[in-house]
């Protein structure tokens, strides 16, 4: 597998991650036969569409005169629905396995449960009332499109890197059947997802990166320590979990 080389193969390469990490539909579902593997450099693109959806919806409420708490919570429900909850999903179900299974077996046992338990909810409760609560404290319609641009955009960054550097925890199952994740694969979506942090400005994309490497490593340590690898849980989780470092700094360097 390589990364994307030609102009076909980049437009294959961003539609096949707007269906499959968004609920939007193209017109054409070839995608040259590219895999997940492939193609996860683009998934910044998807967070891109995600953001900008959310951001419209915020824009149109502040527009009718919604105050920022309601505004934020209208912009959080569209990115969930444009996302299908997907990575939401996934940090719950990593929540609940991680939480209550004793052995690696019963963890991923409980991973694959479509019931939610208590640290599911409980986690989902935390992440929808962080995310809220830093999108209110931002001014207008130009700073949460910043914020979720780099948020969306970054968190999604890392996909390759983390499907590359850890190995799949199950012989079946979404990763495992996404394919291998090749150096450069990785490192152009973790550029790109980089880029996106410009939108803080400087300091903030700094501040954001270093947190972000921060979370990457200790999440990674954890999943390894954990279940002896990742899954596709582990990288919905950890999309939940970056989207949320970056709205936290976009809350002191934008507001």
């Amino acid at each position: 597998m390589s990364g994307p080389s030609a102009p076909r193969q980049l437009l294959d390469d961003i539609g096949l991650s707007l269906v499959f990490f968004t609920r939007l539909r193209l017109p054409s579902s070839d995608f040259g036969g590219r895999s997940l593997a492939d193609a996860i450099w683009a998934a910044p693109f998807a967070g891109l569409a995600v953001a900008t959806i959310g951001a419209l919806v915020y824009a149109i409420a502040y527009s009718l005169g919604l105050a920022s708490g309601p505004a934020a919570a209208l912009t959080l429900a569209a990115t969930m629905l444009v996302t299908g909850c997907l990575h939401e999903d996934g940090l719950s179900d990593i929540a609940d396995g991680f939480g209550g299974g004793r052995t690696r077996d019963r963890k991923l046992e409980i991973m694959r449960d479509s019931r939610i338990g208590a640290y599911g909810a409980a986690a989902l409760g935390l992440s929808l009332l962080i995310r809220w609560s830093a999108l209110s404290e931002l001014a207008g319609p130009g700073h949460i499109f910043l914020a979720l641009l780099a948020a969306h955009a970054a968190s999604r960054g890392l996909f390759g890197a983390f499907m590359h550097l850890l190995p799949p925890a199950r012989a079946d199952g979404l990763s495992a059947n996404a394919g291998s994740v090749t150096t450069e694969t990785a490192v152009i979506g973790a550029a790109l997802g980089a880029v996106a942090l410009l939108a803080l400005g400087l300091g903030g994309a700094i501040a954001a990166l270093i947190l972000l490497g921060l979370l990457f490593a200790g999440f990674r340590a954890l999943c390894l320590s954990q279940i002896g690898g990742q899954t596709g849980d582990t990288i919905g989780a950890l999309q939940q979990l970056g989207e949320i470092a970056v709205l936290l700094i976009a809350s002191v360097c934008l507001s």
